[in-house]
C-alpha cells in the first residue's frame, strides 16, 4: 500500500516543484515502484495489505486504503509508461473496490476484506485510523487526471 501510494505522490511532488530533471527521474522510479507493487496483487484485482519479507509472510487482508492508492498509482504508471498493463491494474483495482469494498446498503467502504473473502464488518468505517481520506482523494485525483486526458484531446 505505501509503495504504490509513494510512487504517485513522489512524482506529483516533483511536478509541483516544476523540476523537469526530477520529474523525469521520479517518473522512472514511479513505474518501477508500481511494477514492484504488482507482487501484492491478487487474482481478483485486490492488493494485499502487507508483505513481511523477514518471515516471507503475506497479510492476506485487503484494507480499503491500499485499494484506493493502487487505482491512482497504477493509473499514474500507465500515464508515464503508456503500458496498458498498468491501466488494466488500475481498472482491476476499481472493479475490486466496486464489487467487494463498497457497502451498498449503508455507504462508505468497509475497513477490509478478510482472508476469507468477506468484509470485516466488525471494524469501524470512520474512526482514528479510518476515514474517507484515501478513497476520497483517490477518486478526486482520478477525476482530475481523466478530465485532463479527455479535455486535452478536444
Amino acid at each position: 500500500g505505501h509503495d504504490i501510494e509513494c510512487s504517485w505522490l513522489l512524482h506529483e511532488a516533483a511536478r509541483i516543484l516544476n523540476n523537469e530533471d526530477l520529474v523525469h527521474e521520479t517518473g522512472e522510479v514511479a513505474v518501477k515502484m508500481a511494477r514492484a507493487a504488482e507482487a501484492g496483487l491478487d487474482e481478483d484485482g485486490g492488493l494485499h495489505y502487507e508483505y513481511f519479507p523477514e518471515d516471507m509472510a503475506l497479510d492476506r487482508e485487503k484494507h480499503w486504503w491500499p485499494q484506493a492508492e493502487a487505482m491512482v498509482g497504477f493509473f499514474n504508471a500507465w500515464q508515464l509508461s503508456k503500458n496498458d498493463e498498468y491501466l488494466e491494474r488500475a481498472l482491476g483495482s476499481w472493479s475490486y473496490i466496486q464489487t467487494k469494498l463498497i457497502d451498498r446498503e449503508l455507504g462508505e467502504w468497509y475497513w477490509s476484506i478478510g482472508s476469507d473473502g468477506f468484509p470485516r464488518k466488525d471494524k469501524e468505517k470512520a474512526g482514528f485510523w479510518k476515514c474517507p481520506y484515501h478513497n476520497g482523494r483517490a477518486c478526486m485525483e482520478l477525476i482530475r487526471r481523466i478530465n485532463g486526458i479527455i479535455f486535452s484531446n478536444t
